[in-house]
Parts: structure tokens; C-alpha cells; sequence
């Protein structure tokens, strides 16, 4: 009956990570125009790394947004991360514009939404 007390340290012992633990599983976009060439994304996501995951899940969806509506540049005004329970939740505001607006944050919509699928980031 030795066994027994080691059968029951072994199963305390943590479990090791797999490859699978890091694949971030992206689980969806909801976009709401809030006015004019103002936009909000909020995105949802497990196994992210870090807040910089869901944030890059949030430009990803504001980059395709603006391509789809007609636009090729955008804006960063925020992004407010959260994570309860393995989700992480981005709640993200972009304005989109035709040409290049002012500002620090700003990206190109075509070459953001090329550089997320290379890197296998989901859009809208």
C-alpha cells in the first residue's frame, strides 16, 4: 500500500504546458459605429499571453473594419483590457479615416490587416 500516498503526490504535482496552451483562441468582434468616423471593437480571446494579445486582436479588427468600409487609415483613441476567468476582453475606440490622420497611433488598415493574417490574428 505504498503506492498509494505517491499516486496522490503525483496528481497535486502541476501539470506541464502543452503547445496547445499557447494558441490563443479568438472568440469573436462586435464593432459599434459610436459617431461618424468613430468606432468601437470589442474583441474576446483565451489563452492570451499577455494584454497585449487582446490589443492586437482589437487593431486587427479596426484595421479589416476600415478596409471594408471604404477607408485606409485609422486611429487609436483607447483600449481598456481586461481578463476574468482566462477571458480577455479589449474594449477598443478607432476613428477611420480616408487619408492619414494626425496623431502617434495611426496605422495603415491595409498593411495592418496583411501583417494580422500573416500572424494568424482573426479580423471582423
Amino acid at each position: 500500500m505504498a503506492l498509494a500516498p505517491l499516486m496522490l503526490l503525483a496528481a497535486c504535482e502541476p501539470q506541464v504546458p502543452v503547445a496547445e496552451d499557447f494558441i490563443p483562441d479568438y472568440k469573436g468582434v462586435e464593432t459599434q459605429l459610436l459617431d461618424g468616423d468613430l468606432v468601437q471593437f470589442n474583441v474576446a480571446m483565451t489563452k492570451a499571453l499577455s494584454a497585449q494579445d487582446v490589443s492586437d486582436y482589437a487593431e486587427c479588427a479596426a484595421a479589416q473594419y476600415t478596409l471594408i468600409r471604404g477607408y485606409g487609415f485609422a486611429r487609436h483613441v483607447r483600449t481598456n483590457v481586461s481578463e476574468e476567468g482566462g477571458i480577455w476582453r479589449a474594449d477598443a475606440v478607432y476613428t477611420i479615416s480616408p487619408s492619414l490622420p494626425k496623431g502617434l497611433k495611426t496605422i495603415d488598415a491595409e498593411v495592418t490587416a496583411f501583417q494580422c493574417a500573416e500572424r494568424g490574428i482573426p479580423t471582423v
